[in-house]
């Protein structure tokens, strides 16, 4: 009998060591099969002196947006899409050049993200499965119609009013005193609206459904490795849609944000229980509507 349960206790630990090795396998599986992918289809289109003219002052704008950006996501939950795409827009980069650099680039930012929130044990894995395939579906449907039914140019001043939105949401988050542990409800909802409203507008996963869960009091570490977990596979979902419907256009602006969200994604993993939140979402919120606010001044 106690042989019989030795052999079982090897065998739960086994599974669940392949399970947990599954968490990072998977993502770096994706990563380079996507990076492979795009080499293999993309290689003509660069020469070594587009390469290395391609490294200005332009591109270190863009390493500087994927920097901050992955830095205000990975600590708050939020705000990646929403502050590259606001910086983007404002710095003149057309709404589906701008939302198809940001996702793609987070495919790989997320993916570095997923990767550090689980090492860092951020990740409530039952949370994730919930929000996973709905957030996959809504992602998929806004991607499609980005590239191949709405015109950009004309939801451009719908996507800066939305993004002033969003800060709204992220500043009302941050200012609300107590908040009452209330059960989660709706949460397929809750994944398709922030999937699809997150492809549309270049942004809107983590303020959507990070602020609505933190709103019912969820605990906030684990929100927020949980939501940045699954937005890997939304942003690969909304990614590959886009390049299959759209194309890929803006490498500079899509290699700018992926190099420097790959590399502070550690560190904001790191940082998600050290700093002071809420002074935090006040500024990125109002950075957001200033930068919006901005984008809107040139369109009127």
């Amino acid at each position: 009998m106690e042989k019989e349960l030795k052999i079982n206790s090897v065998d739960v630990t086994f599974y669940a060591s392949i399970k947990e090795k599954l968490w990072i396998g998977i993502p770096v599986v994706l990563l380079i099969g996507l990076l492979s992918t795009l080499i293999y289809n993309h290689h003509a289109e660069f020469s070594w002196d587009g390469f290395v003219g391609g490294f200005n002052q332009e591109f270190l704008i863009f390493f500087g947006i994927g920097v901050f950006a992955q830095l205000v996501d990975g600590t708050l939950g939020m705000g990646y899409g929403a502050t590259s795409t606001s910086f983007l827009l404002a710095y003149g980069v057309p709404p589906v050049v701008s939302s198809t650099g940001v996702h793609v680039a987070e495919m790989f930012t997320t993916g570095a993200s997923a990767i550090s929130h689980h090492k860092f044990g951020n990740i409530n894995k039952k949370l994730v499965k919930h929000l996973l395939i709905p957030g996959v579906l809504g992602s998929i449907t806004g991607a499609y119609l980005l590239s191949d039914v709405i015109d950009g140019d004309l939801i451009k001043p719908f996507i800066a009013v939305y993004m002033i939105v969003l800060a709204v949401v992220i500043i009302k988050k941050a200012l609300k005193k107590s908040i009452v542990k209330k059960k989660t409800t709706k949460l397929s909802a809750l994944a398709v609206f922030g999937g699809f409203m997150d492809s549309v507008g270049g942004g809107g996963w983590g303020p959507i459904v990070t602020s609505t869960l933190l709103g019912r009091g969820r605990n906030p570490r684990y929100t927020i490795g949980s939501v940045n977990a699954a937005e890997f596979a939304i942003s690969f979902a909304s990614g590959i849609t886009f390049m299959l419907f759209g194309g890929i256009h803006g490498w500079q602006v899509i290699i700018g944000l992926i190099l420097g969200g790959v590399i502070s994604a550690p560190l904001a993993a790191y940082l998600v229980n050290k700093i002071r939140r809420k002074p935090m979402m006040i500024a990125v919120g109002i950075l957001i509507i200033l930068l919006s606010l901005k984008t809107l001044s040139k369109l009127l």
